[in-house]
């Protein structure tokens, strides 16, 4: 995939094995390309949805670790290949119908993207579901397209959150509104999460990343330490009592780990759960 205008691509994917001088493997699984301070970052699994693997799960966290160590990255853009954000873990994977194709990691996921100090603009070009709903959540915020849907389904799969969904929502759209989203599983179309005010404008999918882009740069023409330390203290209240409730959170998802139904029963969960999101998808 050709680097942005101006860019230079960097891929951080799966390991490749080198005969020949041919490199033999899978898809690069996230994609990174840096413009003048601006890095985008694609998670690229399009063919699965972007379904989180724990190869891709290690990835990620790989990539941003490797960005924050990167002083020449003041904004990040993070986006999906294909129709989706990201789909959230990838089932198959959990209820054991594959085996992973990676060891787990040491870093988890939402502490590499957390510990990022610089802002994330999430391009969300499609579906951002469960997992990967948490995901948008930890961007600074969304810009979203007519075919974003968004749903969490934590409650159908039989998982408690772990990556702070529980926490954040209610936050942005509401109490009422968030229990609506996480008790039912139901989906949540461009426009109305953008009435919530969940997305902060809806583009269509050609002018997602330029729109990203472009307030990325916005961004990069302000004072940088001013903006870091507004971002800061921002954080900082919206956190104020997000800590405890997070803190609330991780034991409630520990437990319900430790406890947890078999595997099967999630590899049966998971074709209701695509009918029913295939069925809500036509009926927008």
């Amino acid at each position: 995939m050709p680097a942005a205008a101006g860019g230079t691509l960097i891929s951080y994917g799966s390991e490749l094995e080198k005969k020949g001088g041919l490199a033999m493997g899978n898809e690069d699984l996230v994609l990174v390309s840096r413009d003048n301070g601006v890095t985008t970052v694609t998670l690229n699994r399009p063919d699965a949805l972007n379904a989180l693997s724990l190869a891709l799960r290690n990835r990620i966290s790989e990539v941003f670790d490797e960005i924050a160590c990167d002083n020449s990255t003041e904004v990040v853009v993070l986006t999906g290949a294909g129709r989706a954000f990201t789909v959230g873990l990838d089932l198959k994977e959990l209820g054991g119908e594959i085996d992973p194709s990676a060891k787990a990691s040491s870093r988890d996921l939402s502490a590499a993207i957390g510990a990022l100090q610089i802002p994330i603009i999430g391009a969300v070009n499609g579906f951002a579901i469960t997992g990967g709903f948490e995901i948008a959540l930890m961007c600074d915020f969304l810009i979203a397209t007519p075919e974003a849907r968004f749903a969490d389904t934590h409650a159908r799969v039989g998982v408690v959150p772990g990556w702070g969904l529980s926490q954040r929502l209610p936050r942005l759209i509401g109490i009422n509104r968030a229990k609506e989203l996480s008790l039912t599983g139901n989906y949540l179309d461009a426009e109305t999460a953008d009435r919530w005010g969940l997305v902060n404008r809806v583009v269509s999918a050609d002018d997602l990343l330029g729109t990203c882009q472009s307030l990325a740069k916005d961004i990069l023409s302000t004072e940088p330490v001013t903006r870091g330390e507004i971002r800061r203290i921002m954080d900082a209240g919206w956190h104020s009592t997000l800590e405890q409730g997070l803190d609330t959170e991780y034991v409630a998802s520990q437990a319900h780990s430790r406890a947890r139904r078999p595997s099967e029963q999630v590899a049966s969960r998971r074709a209701s759960i695509q009918d029913r999101g295939r069925a809500q998808s036509h009926a927008d």
